[in-house]
């Protein structure tokens, strides 16, 4: 299962994924859209890890979790 992750910050929030790489090279870390996120998570093929930049608080979310905490951390586009 693939995760990306959300960053919510005071001005915004943005999407991320980290590419492995092979060896000694480092991971990239991309950002992603929204829709690309919405459209996987739906499939129920990925995971998101929400980052509350000011609380330091950590969420694992995926598509089995409780509708309520989707709602608040992802959005209502999130739920079907």
């Amino acid at each position: 299962m693939e995760r990306y992750t959300k960053v919510i910050e005071l001005m915004g929030s943005y999407y991320t994924k980290e590419y492995k790489k092979k060896k000694k090279y480092a991971n990239k870390v991309r950002e992603i859209k929204e829709d690309t996120v919405r459209k996987f998570f739906l499939q129920g093929k990925t995971e998101v890890l929400v980052i509350l930049e000011e609380s330091e608080k950590e969420i694992l979310l995926d598509f089995t979790s409780n509708t309520e905490d989707i709602k608040k951390y992802l959005g209502k586009s999130f739920v079907e």
